[in-house]
């Protein structure tokens, strides 16, 4: 059986989708309320992870 590989965001790519800046980002990767990993020096996001801070706030606002 084989596992999806997660799609990997960069950061400008998850400013657009969440409508934030790039400190901003960083400080959620910084405070760990948004998972990410270094490639290389590089920065990525899962787009589970996005998906799963978003739900969160959303069930935070409920």
């Amino acid at each position: 059986m084989t596992t999806a590989t997660p799609e990997l965001l960069t950061v400008p790519e998850v400013m657009e989708r969440l409508k934030v800046g790039r400190t901003k980002v960083y400080d959620l990767i910084r405070t760990r309320r948004l998972v990410s990993i270094k490639v290389d020096g590089c920065r990525r996001i899962p787009t589970d992870a996005v998906r799963e801070f978003i739900d969160g706030r959303l069930g935070e606002a409920a």
